[in-house]
């Protein structure tokens, strides 16, 4: 399968008041085409820079990033990006949020496409019937659904997700949780998924990547077995729960809290 991300060797550093802070350090990342990826790791260990290098929006110090066999040098159209805050725009509408992206980065469609574009996204994760809202009228879970449609706008080859569902109670992230395989199914993506839930990257992702402690390394890959359409339920078999033991054992080394 092809390689759709390659991350090789990537050092970076920033400069604070307090002086160097190295946070990435030979860090080595692939993601075949088609393929998701989550990458956890103790907090500040580097997880959110991966993201900005992969999108272009900052240079590591040393090493290459890669995307479709071209080494990125800048901010990349083909990527997608949702945050944890979905920073909606609120004198814009819902719909007029979605199309934002297609209004910045020149597009062939017209007005109406852009429109319809957006609207298809917007009833694919359950938001038909807001298109006219404003982000104030809906629910965190809704405001984030419609971050993930703008993101997706544009038909990204990547699409990153930094810890999107974080800040949302559990119910509602577990539903976003089989929105996004709905979703993927609809609109194929190469996906990377910072998050802190365990649980999660078994749940969304084929290759959970554990990053060391700061200055970051690549601990350890985890291959989640490709069972079909998951289902809340798959969470709480056996082979899930052998492997968020193994995943919070390797969490506890990088934390320097367990033996290797």
């Amino acid at each position: 399968m092809n390689k759709l991300i390659e991350i090789k060797n990537v050092r970076h550093t920033y400069q604070t008041q307090n002086g160097p802070l190295p946070v990435l350090d030979g860090l080595n990342v692939s993601v075949p085409e088609g393929g998701f990826a989550a990458v956890v790791g103790p907090s500040g260990c580097g997880k959110s820079t991966l993201t900005r290098l992969i999108a272009g929006l900052m240079k590591p110090d040393e090493g290459e990033v890669w995307l479709h066999g071209e080494r990125v040098k800048g901010p990349r159209s083909t990527v997608g990006m949702a945050f944890q805050n979905p920073v909606l725009l609120e004198w814009r509408t819902i719909l007029q949020n979605v199309v934002l992206p297609l209004e910045i980065v020149p597009t062939k469609l017209n007005r109406k496409q852009q429109e319809d574009r957006a609207r298809y996204l917007l009833s694919l994760v359950g938001l038909d019937g807001f298109e006219d809202k404003r982000p104030s009228e809906l629910s965190g879970g809704m405001r984030q659904r419609a971050s993930l449609c703008r993101a997706l706008v544009h038909s990204p080859d990547v699409l990153i997700l930094d810890e999107p569902f974080g800040a949302l109670d559990a119910f509602t992230r577990e539903d976003l949780w089989q929105t996004m395989h709905q979703v993927k199914e609809k609109e194929p993506f190469t996906g990377v998924l910072i998050t802190h839930d365990l649980r999660e990257s078994i749940f969304l992702a084929d290759q959970v990547i554990v990053l060391s402690g700061r200055p970051a390394r690549t601990q350890f890959l985890l291959d989640v077995p490709n069972t079909g359409r998951r289902t809340l339920d798959d969470l709480y078999t056996v082979q899930a729960t052998e492997m968020l033991h193994t995943l919070r054992h390797q969490i506890e080394i990088a934390q320097g809290r367990a033996a290797a």
